[in-house]
């Protein structure tokens, strides 16, 4: 009798598809020679018919009416850590924390670490990128080596839960990084697709069973996405983002997803000869070189999360010869500034088409809410005239596609924010929230061309430097 073929399938090592054939191109991400095949016996390509069934069990069933507990958490005593987490970690989540190569993720997870050991909690450390001796020289590097963090360089799914399993449970526990993990489950090698979901599975059960927290440290892509499966993000409790610029010496931990918290909330380090230190006051980091007598520079009261930031936009319009002007964005959405631009033009008779146009948000942060049009609005047109705005004035509001100013979220919160930090005077859209209706300092404007206007009329105002 002839035993049957093992069947095979081809899984993007990039997003996770499967193919039933091996092509160069993967049909669902476009990326190049990234399908590897895989035995379907296991792992993403397995199907129901190639293991054995079994009978289930009846699974109790409970009304959506009833008394819930809050999770209980872990706090570290590392303010800004907690803040994204949701106010400290949850006993039995997974959280998955992604970054480029060198921004510091294994430096803050061995910080927090450290501050959970010396609170009397039993805190595991698996390294499968470096040795023993590395870690202990980053951690005397950081002024921990006293913490009693227990360390282990492993790169084995299944060793690594057999000595988990020794002794009391683990508060938390560290697996840096998920892609150098494997198991005997998948037959596949370590960091494919299939290795990097069967190990995450592994860890993610021993956490629901165990209550102790797990979190893993993912690579990221070059496209600024954590590298491996996407259903890695969906399987965890949590997604953190630890972000930064090379030439910059602060970090930004951002949530993207918390099950147990709110997402979109960041939490600012600053890079030192000694480690991470955490900044509780972003704002005055990012107006902290701030020349006010520049034309083109804007400061915009945001939100990140439920925390209120401060932060300067900084634009360039200068005449160009070439025959098609130049855009440059960093911190800012490409597409959103070529909307402003096109309102500009349109309605505001701001001409920008002969001029190539460079924005950059200050200091390396990166915004992504809408309420940043106005902001970039008054500091392209401020560029543009050669005429600086009030040094005292804060801009906040959406510029839809007519011209018109609409209201933003969390007025009030960016209100506060500004005035403890010397802003008295706002620029925000018509809708005054309560309370500054009657404030002669908050100037509501309805539509763009109002603001094109006051800013035309201070550049007029100004004495000619001939």
């Amino acid at each position: 009798m002839a035993l049957a073929r093992a069947r095979s399938t081809f899984v993007c090592q990039n997003c996770g598809a499967v193919s039933s054939r091996w092509q160069g191109k993967c049909d669902a991400c476009g990326e190049w020679n990234s399908l590897v095949e895989e035995i379907t016996s296991s792992g993403v390509g397995a199907g129901p018919g190639l293991r054995k069934s079994r009978k289930g069990r009846v699974v109790a069933l409970a009304p959506l009416a009833g008394d819930t507990e809050e999770a209980p958490r872990v706090v570290s005593g590392i303010g800004e850590f907690d803040r994204v987490t949701g106010g400290g970690i949850v006993r039995g989540s997974a959280l998955l924390v992604g970054g480029d190569p060198g921004i510091g993720k294994s430096t803050l997870l061995l910080q927090a670490a450290g501050a959970l050991a010396r609170r009397g909690h039993r805190i595991v450390y698996i390294s499968g990128e470096e040795a023993i001796a590395q870690v202990r020289l980053r951690a005397a590097r950081l002024g921990l080596a006293d913490s009693p963090v227990l360390l282990a360089a492993e790169t084995s799914v299944e060793d690594i839960l057999a000595t988990l399993e020794v002794g009391p449970s683990p508060t938390l526990v560290i697996a840096d990084s998920i892609q150098t993990l494997w198991t005997d489950a998948a037959d596949s090698a370590p960091g494919t697709v299939t290795q990097v979901r069967a190990s995450a599975q592994a860890l993610i059960r021993y956490a629901k069973q165990s209550g102790a927290a797990v979190v893993f440290v993912g690579h990221v892509t070059k496209d600024g996405q954590i590298a491996g499966p996407r259903v890695v993000e969906h399987m965890v409790d949590g997604v953190l983002y630890f972000e930064g610029e090379g030439g910059h010496h602060f970090r930004i931990l951002r949530a993207v997803k918390n099950r147990f918290g709110p997402t979109d909330e960041i939490g600012v380090f600053e890079m030192t000869g000694g480690g991470l230190r955490e900044v509780p006051n972003p704002s005055e980091l990012f107006l902290g070189e701030r020349n006010a007598a520049t034309p083109g520079a804007a400061v915009f009261a945001g939100m990140e999360g439920t925390r209120p930031l401060l932060v300067e936009i900084q634009a360039l319009v200068a005449p160009t010869t070439l025959g098609t002007p130049r855009r440059a964005v960093i911190g800012w959405d490409q597409s959103r500034l070529a909307m402003v631009l096109a309102v500009l033009e349109a309605h505001c008779r701001v001409r920008l088409g002969d001029c190539d146009v460079y924005l950059n948000v200050a200091g390396g942060l990166r915004i992504g809410e809408p309420a940043a049009d106005l902001a970039v609005a008054a500091a392209l047109v401020s560029s543009r005239l050669g005429a600086p705005l009030p040094a005292d004035t804060v801009y906040f509001g959406e510029v839809s596609l007519s011209g018109a100013i609409r209201p933003v979220s969390h007025a009030t919160a960016r209100l506060k924010e500004a005035q403890k930090l010397g802003f008295p005077k706002a620029v925000l859209p018509a809708t005054v929230p309560d309370g500054q209706a009657g404030d002669p300092e908050m100037r509501g404007i309805g539509q763009l061309v109002e603001l094109v206007a006051r800013i035309a009329a201070s550049a007029r105002s100004q004495p000619s430097e001939d």
